[in-house]
C-alpha cells in the first residue's frame, strides 16, 4: 500500500495496490499489520455503506464525540466522491483547516480520517456509492454534524448551498463557533 501525506499530517491518503488482468482486480483495502508497520494502528469495528442517487448530494460534516468518537477509513466503491475532513481538535496548528480528496473507484484511492476530524463528502456522479470502515460503533446520543458549508472554514465543495441536496440534519448543522467541541489535539511524537 502507498500512503500519502495531505496537508494535515493526521490524514492519510492510502493507495491499495490494484493487481489485474483481462477479468479485472484484486485489491486488499485494509491489512492491519502493513498499516502498523508505518505506524498507522486502528481497531475497525462496523462498516458502512451508503449509496445516493443524485450528483450534488451532500453527507457532513458528521463526526462523533466520546466516548464513541470514531476513526473512519473512506473509499469509494462505485462512481465519484469528493471527501472531505475537518480538524476540529481544540489547540491543534491545524484547528478549522480542511483536507479534501476526490475518491472514486477508479482511483481507489482511500482517505485515513482519525476521531477529532468532522467528516463529509459531495457526490461528483448519480449512482455514487461510499464505504468506510468505523473504529467505534455508531451512538445516536453522540452523533453530530457541523455546517458544511461554515464561511469560517471555507471549504471549496464546488457546489452552493441552493444547489446542495441535504438531509434536514446536515440543513440544521452548526457552525464551528458555536460548536460544543468536546476535542481536544494531543502532540505525538514523530
Amino acid at each position: 500500500m502507498e500512503i500519502q501525506k495531505t496537508s494535515i499530517p493526521d490524514v492519510k491518503v492510502i493507495i491499495p495496490k490494484r493487481h489485474g488482468d483481462e477479468r479485472g482486480f484484486f485489491s486488499e483495502s485494509w491489512n492491519r499489520a502493513a498499516l502498523a508497520s508505518e505506524g498507522i494502528e486502528f481497531d475497525f469495528v462496523q462498516d458502512n455503506h451508503s449509496l445516493s442517487r443524485e450528483a450534488g448530494t451532500v453527507r457532513g460534516l458528521h463526526f462523533q464525540t466520546p466516548p464513541h468518537a470514531q476513526a473512519k477509513l473512506v473509499r469509494c466503491g462505485r462512481g465519484r466522491l469528493l471527501d472531505i475532513a475537518v480538524d476540529i481538535r481544540k489547540g491543534s496548528p491545524f484547528y478549522g483547516s480542511w483536507v479534501s480528496v476526490e475518491l472514486s473507484f477508479e482511483n481507489g484511492r482511500q482517505l485515513l480520517i482519525p476521531a477529532g476530524f468532522a467528516h463529509g463528502f459531495v457526490t461528483l456522479e448519480a449512482d455514487t456509492e461510499i464505504i468506510y470502515k468505523c473504529s467505534d460503533y455508531y451512538a445516536p446520543a453522540c452523533d453530530r454534524s457541523l455546517q458544511f458549508d461554515d464561511p469560517d472554514i471555507g471549504i471549496d465543495w464546488g457546489i452552493s448551498r441552493e444547489d446542495a441536496i441535504l438531509s434536514e440534519k446536515d440543513a440544521q448543522a452548526v457552525r464551528l463557533a458555536d460548536l460544543d467541541n468536546p476535542f481536544v489535539y494531543e502532540m505525538r511524537e514523530a
